[in-house]
């Protein structure tokens, strides 16, 4: 048990970090995050709100990844939520099953941590044998101990339209819960361009990961959306490979991974009672969010109904300038 005076060495060290934290944002670039009361701010190339960022640096600090970790990493609105239930649902399968399944009541977000919020909770569920941990990080501000433990990660990324549209979605709709006054598409759109965005410049935060993935083919699953989207059973079974937890020919008789793609598919997550009527991490100031307004459509090409022509083509530009020469596409 901890004494008396580590607990006050621990609550001074957080302090100072506190402190050092308020210091160092102070002097950093800041952007308009889209209308939210937090300012974004620039650092080491992208763009965070400060409980992120703070989060982000406690973790490279103070984690310590195993081996056995595995990391789910994407920007925000590229499937995070449907890769944390298809990865948690194929590791707990043996635990669980479709009626019993944690997904049942508590929302993909709460059943995989996330790096930046929870890092320091996620002992606990490591000792339930479920070495799932999420992050929006860039791959740059990886905690080194990720890198050097040789943990697996899954990445997974969107075509930037869909991934804009959803993401100005989210946030509007957070706006209004909060009764402030959201921004318009227009303007959105052009911060997204210019890379003011939530842990963007999104590009930068793509080739990132991909290009960590051509230094550490064994060890990375980069996975596109829409090709997911397009035949989730084949991922769901890459996925368990990669995981160590391959599906039987026996489970594949029965259809296990089918019924976990079902059981996790946007249709069925989106209308579950945790799904539509809970809130996400209650009593947490502005990272206190309404469960439903996580999931909106989940849609490939959805972008169709919001951006102009000449916004997709703007957009499709940059992409290509963007991702020239790394031998990806994404649109």
């Amino acid at each position: 048990m901890e004494s008396h005076f580590d607990s006050h060495v621990e609550q001074d060290n957080e302090d100072e970090f506190q402190k050092s934290f308020k210091e160092m944002i102070s002097t950093l670039p800041k952007g308009n995050s889209w209308g939210l009361p937090d300012h974004l701010y620039q650092y080491q190339g992208f763009w965070l709100t400060p409980p992120f960022l703070q989060g982000l640096m406690l973790a490279q600090q103070q984690f310590e990844a195993q081996p056995t970790d595995i990391i789910l990493c994407s920007a925000p609105r590229t499937g995070t939520a449907w890769l944390k239930s298809l990865t948690f649902a194929t590791i707990t399968r043996t635990s669980y099953d479709d009626s019993t399944t944690p997904l049942l009541f508590k929302m993909p977000h709460d059943v995989v941590p996330f790096m930046e919020l929870d890092h320091a909770h996620f002992s606990a569920n490591r000792h339930l044998g479920i070495p799932l941990l999420a992050t929006h990080a860039p791959y740059s501000f990886l905690p080194t101990s990720i890198i050097d433990s040789g943990c697996k990660i899954i990445y997974i990324c969107r075509d930037p339209k869909d991934t804009f549209v959803s993401m100005y979605h989210l946030l509007t709709r957070y706006a209004k819960s909060q009764n402030t006054q959201p921004i318009e598409l227009d303007e959105a759109f052009e911060l997204f361009c210019e890379g003011v965005s939530w842990y963007g410049p999104y590009w930068d935060h793509v080739l990132g990961y991909w290009k960590a993935r051509l230094e550490h083919p064994d060890k990375f699953m980069f996975l596109k959306y829409e090709e997911m989207n397009e035949d989730t059973v084949l991922y769901l079974k890459k996925l368990a490979e990669l995981m160590g937890c391959p599906f039987s020919s026996e489970e594949q008789q029965k259809g296990v991974p089918e019924k976990i793609v079902k059981m996790c598919s946007f249709e069925n997550l989106s209308n579950l009672e945790v799904n539509k009527s809970g809130k996400h991490r209650e009593g947490q100031g502005n990272l206190g969010i309404e469960n439903k307004i996580y999931f909106r459509k989940g849609k490939v090409e959805d972008w169709k109904n919001y951006l102009t022509p000449k916004m997709a083509t703007r957009l499709d530009q940059i992409t290509q300038q963007k991702l020239s020469s790394s031998g990806l596409s994404l649109n």
